[in-house]
């Protein structure tokens, strides 16, 4: 025995210097084949384990602290991913999903990290059963294919075709998993005007509706109750430069600019050279008379709010007062985008003309019913209403404390971006579990028609997708196993049988722990959140599982030395 050892290690001291001579050592580690695959799979299984206990209405919140000591909490899947450093590769990966899922969808972004981490563990056993991980693949991807196929011909329902107000039940249940799932009342209401106001039609004839034309603002103090809808409208948490100015204008002229309204000041490197002390005097009344005429241009033109990303100096607010305008400096450029778009007016970035003259053109001023500077809590905002150029509104949401208001803000945009892809995309499907469980039973039976490998791979993609309604029961602090048969009895019997064909509506109820129709229900999702978070999760398990090698490059030793 110990001659084979001997033998065996002179043999790879032998392939090891063959390979230096060649150059072909690696300057750091390798691991291949089962090692990296269970490597990764802990790892992911590590991250969406993190999340697991968050999903569903009855799922819990997360505190995490970075390491500045600032607090963040949360349940917002995509956001707690990005809170986390996560070092390792193959789970950089799933919060890469997370964020994919949050741009596209808005919504749903902690259940297709669970499903990813499923699929993918599930497809590990799969290869320790000697399956090879390309079949596993191809399988993935039949599977993925025929879910899509199922949900948009058996588990869709159009918005026109159901009678109670689908948008605001979209809301709802965008909400119920959220910290502010107690207030869905006011927020449904909030959330669906918002959306119906920005709805803008493209070029092609289809009707669009831009979350980011909603502006939403946090302010502290009163309870998330008296949150309002700014209608037609655009705030901003800012105050005017004096107080002596008007606090309200209406009817509202705007002039934006992207200059300074101070006493005007020689360029860089430009000296005066002057003799007598009476020019020294005029050059000083000039430099003066140059913003004051710049004021009083754009005064002529009939405005009487101005906003500018710079400052107004004292002399320019002496002006600006006596004339009764409202000025506000210092606006964010966002912000000035935003105001140009929904008032009509243009950015200014200088006066100047072709002729080298100095001149304000009427056109360049927008126009709204009242531009209003009101206090609100502790803080000031400025309220621009009854804008006439586009549609724009804004929300202010009000709340106790700073962590509340920061997650009632995210719970709102994932609200916010479900209720607009209902409305672009018109078909909904039942939430509460319904549709992983009835893909599940489809899924098992679409298997048996394969007589290849693939077989035993898509009887695992459905197996894995029962995780979504397993982890809301469990969260609920429900029987799982019990309530999942009941479930699943339902939708056997509505595949099965065409009498009971609305069996395939029923979704899981957490409050009181039995199986309901979810669509009459009013538990909504849109469809395009589903289908998208089936297609990102099999990519991004499939993208890991093509990983069978893993190599770390070594430092080189000399940048380690003068580091």
């Amino acid at each position: 025995q110990g001659t084979r050892a001997l033998s065996k290690l002179s043999a790879i001291t032998q392939g090891r210097s063959m390979a230096s001579e060649l150059g072909l050592t690696i300057a750091g580690q390798r691991e291949s084949g089962a090692d990296v695959r269970s490597a990764n799979v802990t790892a992911v299984m590590a991250l969406a384990n993190i999340l697991k206990s968050s999903l569903g209405p009855q799922g819990l919140d997360k505190m995490l602290v970075d390491d500045i000591g600032d607090v963040t909490i949360t349940n917002d899947g995509a956001t707690i991913l990005k809170q986390l450093e996560v070092e390792h590769p193959a789970a950089k990966v799933l919060v890469e999903l997370a964020n994919l899922q949050d741009t596209e969808v808005g919504d749903g972004t902690t259940s297709v990290v669970i499903i990813a981490a499923e699929l993918l563990k599930r497809a590990n056993e799969l290869v320790k059963n000697n399956i090879h991980p390309t079949t596993i693949i191809a399988g993935y991807r039949l599977a993925m294919r025929e879910s899509i196929k199922y949900i948009q011909e058996n588990l869709s329902q159009k918005v026109d075709a159901l009678e109670q107000d689908t948008l605001t039940n979209i809301a709802k249940t965008s909400l119920s998993s959220k910290f502010i799932g107690s207030e869905s009342a006011v927020f449904c209401q909030i959330i669906v005007d918002a959306v119906k106001a920005v709805k803008m039609v493209n070029l092609q004839g289809k009707a669009k509706y831009p979350v980011n034309q909603i502006n939403v603002l946090k302010s502290h103090g009163q309870s998330s109750h008296e949150s309002i809808l700014i209608p037609n409208g655009y705030a901003m948490q800012i105050m005017r430069a004096s107080q002596e100015m008007p606090a309200w204008v209406s009817p509202a002229k705007i002039a934006l600019l992207d200059f300074d309204l101070k006493k005007h000041r020689m360029s860089m490197n430009v000296n005066i050279v002057i003799d007598d002390p009476e020019e020294l005097e005029r050059v000083r009344q000039k430099e003066m008379d140059i913003t004051k005429e710049k004021i009083q241009r754009i005064l002529d033109a009939g405005v009487n709010a101005i906003f500018t990303t710079k400052g107004i100096d004292d002399f320019a607010m002496k002006y600006l007062v006596e004339a009764g305008v409202l000025g506000v400096r210092r606006v964010d450029k966002k912000d000035i985008k935003r105001i140009a778009k929904v008032t009509g007016a243009q950015v200014l970035l200088t006066m100047a003309t072709d002729d080298g003259e100095e001149a304000f053109d009427p056109s360049y001023m927008g126009s709204a019913e009242e531009v209003v500077n009101e206090r609100v809590g502790d803080n000031d905002f400025v309220f621009i209403k009854g804008c006439t150029a586009s549609k724009a509104c804004s929300i202010l949401i009000r709340g106790a404390n700073e962590f509340m208001l920061e997650e009632a803000s995210r719970s709102v945009h994932d609200a916010l971006c479900a209720v607009s892809r209902t409305l672009e995309s018109n078909a909904v499907v039942p939430g509460g579990g319904a549709v992983e469980t009835a893909l599940s039973l489809h899924l098992e039976d679409h298997a048996r028609t394969f007589d290849s490998y693939e077989q035993w791979a898509i009887a695992e993609f459905a197996e894995a997708l029962l995780t979504i309604p397993k982890t809301l029961a469990i969260n609920a602090a429900l029987d799982a196993i019990d309530l999942l048969a009941a479930l699943r009895v339902r939708h056997h019997a509505s595949q099965q049988d065409p009498k009971k064909k609305d069996y395939r509506w029923y979704g899981l109820d957490l409050t009181n722990g039995t199986v309901r129709n979810q669509i009459s229900n009013g538990v909504l999702e849109p469809m395009v959140s589903k289908l998208k978070s089936l297609k990102f999760a099999t990519e991004a398990a499939i993208t890991i599982l093509r990983i069978d090698d893993l190599v770390r490059i070594a430092p080189d030793p000399q940048d380690e030395q003068q580091g």
